[in-house]
């Protein structure tokens, strides 16, 4: 129930298996030091314990990719156990907890349609779509004649998240933001 990649080729999000559990990637550097070996650090979240581990791979190294089965869920609702969902055919109702979610909370909108990511029958993660379009709901006022320049001001999006936005975005427009940067995009 996996294929094999090069420690080279592994990204942030990516969930793999390591010495016979499941890991998800949170970060992950490529370091060439000077006349040295290459190699690649990964800091990941082990999925069944929460763990953080650190490991330092060889560039040549070949690491084992878990391959996950995807359903299309509908997000329901975030309670003190988690995040809920719901498989739309079957009606079937599984919660993640915010360690398994990592980052991608923020951009969680009730009765969206997300792909869950299943290991067997453990639900393990959430694949979000590219971007999302979020309400802003508090920013500071813009200024008038004010362009699309590279000054940002911060913004409390409707889910939570605070992203840096041009200074003519104002309280209500709604935006699209990017899920894998955290960064803005357009106006929706």
């Amino acid at each position: 129930m996996a294929d094999t990649l090069l420690a080279t080729q592994l990204r942030k999000g990516m969930i793999i298996k390591f010495e016979n559990d499941l890991f998800r990637i949170h970060d992950r550097q490529h370091v060439t030091p000077g006349n040295l070996r290459g190699f690649v650090r990964l800091k990941m979240r082990n999925l069944r314990t929460g763990a953080l581990a650190d490991h330092k791979a060889r560039s040549e190294d070949v690491i084992e990719r878990a391959t996950l089965e995807e359903k299309e869920m509908q997000y329901l609702y975030a309670d003190g156990e988690g995040y809920h969902f719901m498989d739309t055919d079957t009606y079937e109702q599984v919660h993640l907890t915010e360690d398994a979610l990592g980052e991608g909370v923020g951009f969680l909108k009730p009765e969206m349609l997300i792909r869950v990511e299943f290991y067997g029958e453990e639900p393990v993660g959430v694949e979000l779509p590219q971007t999302v379009d979020l309400k802003v709901v508090e920013t500071v006022p813009g200024i008038k004649g004010a362009t699309a320049t590279n000054q940002l001001k911060p913004a409390t999006l409707e889910t939570g998240v605070v992203v840096n936005v041009p200074p003519f975005i104002s309280e209500g427009d709604v935006i699209r933001v990017n899920t894998e940067t955290g960064e803005y995009q357009a106006r929706a």
